[in-house]
């Protein structure tokens, strides 16, 4: 994809080094529209004086922009706060992790990749099923019937069946849609990139997508249930070392 300039400006204007920072939201999920904002998301390195001393920097950093017509909202964690969430059953961690819409990278973000399979588990079911339901929600809320958030039901459903099927964080709708062959997947992704992110969806059939949600859901639930993956993360000696690693590494500064 064709990234605009002033985005890799913002990433060169972070505070602090970036072990990594990618694209996310719907440029990821292979649906933007026109109109859509660029969600940036990445990891930095605080030095470790803002780490162990009476004034510490912030864990978190938020960067909301509009200019040249492109809104960017970058949100950018300290690497501890990233590898705790890894070891958590967060699927957002992981889709960003594994994003391969790369604005900046490093060797030890390549190495934490293979690092944080063994942060997967089945109980990242446990996101998927979640985020779901909440997506499905926000599509019948008031009968709106936004075209983005039954992409987002879709999109999230298959991932996490993907998930729990092979260990794989794959969150592009299209490509799930080579394994899955939905064949209302296309034309809604059609409408989507066609249309704005406001959209509503055109020849609804509220009750196609009802049972599809259902179907989708119990699909989600059999593939937990029968998922080869591990109860636990078996990453914690491995992320340990490498955050010692990436506090004290001076390249980064």
């Amino acid at each position: 994809m064709n990234i605009p300039p002033l985005i890799n400006t913002i990433i060169r204007q972070q505070p602090y080094p970036l072990l990594f920072a990618i694209i996310s939201g719907s440029h990821l999920y292979g649906f933007p529209s026109p109109d859509s904002d660029y969600d940036l998301r990445g990891v930095h390195i605080l030095p470790v004086e803002e780490v162990v001393g009476l004034e510490t920097g912030d864990e978190t950093i938020e960067v909301s922009e509009v200019c040249e017509s492109l809104e960017i909202d970058l949100v950018t964690q300290d690497v501890k706060k990233f590898f705790l969430m890894l070891l958590k059953k967060n699927g957002y961690v992981l889709e960003q992790l594994y994003s391969p819409l790369v604005l900046t990278t490093s060797p030890e973000h390549e190495e934490l990749k293979f690092i944080a399979k063994d942060c997967i588990t089945c109980h990242h079911y446990y996101h998927y099923i979640g985020f779901a339901a909440t997506q499905w929600k926000l599509f019948n809320k008031e009968q709106t019937y936004r075209l983005k958030a039954l992409l987002y039901v879709y999109r999230v459903l298959l991932t996490g069946i993907h998930l729990m099927q092979t260990g794989v964080v794959e969150a592009n709708l299209i490509k799930l849609d080579e394994v899955f062959n939905l064949p209302y997947i296309h034309d809604l992704i059609v409408q989507k990139l066609a249309g704005t992110e406001r959209s509503i969806l055109s020849n609804a059939n509220l009750a196609f997508h009802q049972i599809e949600y259902e179907r989708l859901r119990n699909k989600l639930h059999e593939a937990y249930k029968s998922s080869p993956l591990p109860e636990t993360p078996s990453a914690n000696a491995a992320l340990h070392n490498l955050l010692v690693r990436l506090r004290v590494n001076t390249n980064f500064m």
